[in-house]
């Protein structure tokens, strides 16, 4: 292996060189894309510009640029990560992108990707009837939706919470990284049961919910994930259940929830066929995404307690 991974660093010389080595290579790999590009050509430019310390947007004169030796081994390193390790891209360059804002992740955290950065970018209209003061992200990860949040409202408390104390510690350097400490706290709680006394105007939640069939069939990428923030029973609904019947008591009037159930809504629909789920549609891609208002949950709460009983 040391001697074909030789032959072939003195057989690529360019930057183009390694993203066409990088495509061939993920393709005959069946490579999974899910994580922030789509394709292997996409997922190579990626990881050879990160690793060259170059914008993935670089002008296309830097194809020809030929590289060190050093800078192959460099490039090759991760390439080869991303081959022989199945890891998702931005595990490997710890960063990823949501809502235009960078985030560092690691294996600690699901990779960024929730539809709701679009209900972000518009300022969850129109729903929200007042610019919200009060914001909980929970089941928060790396902080990426809160923090979003924060940019967005700039005169809004924001709390980020997880049950898991890892994501806590990552979600913090994100907070670190885009200088929001005055503005957001992060909280490790397992659903409400941290957040005693707190009441907020916009509850955000993109929880695990991946139904049991839908998580053993994952591609191998996804597995790297942390499996405490993808599966959620059999119909992947447990978590939602506990949050529909205690979301209420920490909502201001008028407030609202947003929750992603991804491919869960059709058992959630099935679960609670009285409830008035608004179900947005999302110009960006994604789906399973539901809003409720604390009205709507407090006069669906006895349903709510008969599916958690």
């Amino acid at each position: 292996m040391i001697e074909k991974r030789e032959s072939t660093l003195q057989d690529l010389h360019t930057v183009l060189d390694y993203i066409r080595w990088g495509t061939s290579r993920f393709n005959e790999s069946k490579l999974w894309f899910g994580h922030g590009t789509d394709n292997a050509w996409d997922e190579a430019v990626l990881l050879v510009t990160h690793a060259l310390y170059l914008p993935v947007d670089s002008k296309p004169d830097i194809l020809a640029a030929r590289l060190t030796m050093d800078e192959r081994n460099r490039v090759m390193d991760m390439l080869e990560k991303r081959i022989n390790q199945r890891l998702p891209a931005p595990y490997i360059t710890n960063e990823a992108w949501f809502c235009d804002m960078p985030f560092y992740v690691d294996e600690r955290v699901l990779v960024p990707r929730s539809p709701i950065g679009e209900l972000i970018r518009q300022r969850f209209e129109p729903w929200l009837v007042e610019e919200p003061l009060a914001i909980l992200d929970l089941c928060c990860g790396s902080g990426c939706i809160g923090i979003a949040c924060a940019e967005t409202f700039p005169d809004a408390r924001v709390d980020v919470s997880d049950i898991s104390a890892d994501a806590i510690e990552v979600a913090q350097i994100n907070i670190n990284r885009h200088d929001l400490n005055e503005q957001v706290r992060a909280v490790q709680s397992d659903l409400f049961a941290g957040l005693a006394g707190c009441s907020y105007d916009l509850i955000v939640s993109n929880p695990p919910y991946v139904d049991a069939r839908d998580l053993a069939e994952m591609p191998a990428e996804y597995h790297a994930e942390p499996g405490l923030a993808l599966g959620s029973g059999d119909d992947g609904l447990d978590f939602t259940r506990r949050l529909l019947l205690e979301a209420p008591d920490y909502l201001q009037p008028e407030g609202i929830l947003i929750c992603e159930v991804g491919n869960s809504w059709l058992a959630l629909e099935e679960a609670y066929p009285q409830v008035p789920f608004v179900w947005p549609e999302l110009e960006d891609g994604g789906h399973g995404v539901f809003m409720l208002t604390r009205e709507d949950l407090l006069a669906c709460r006895p349903f709510f307690e008969k599916g958690a009983g």
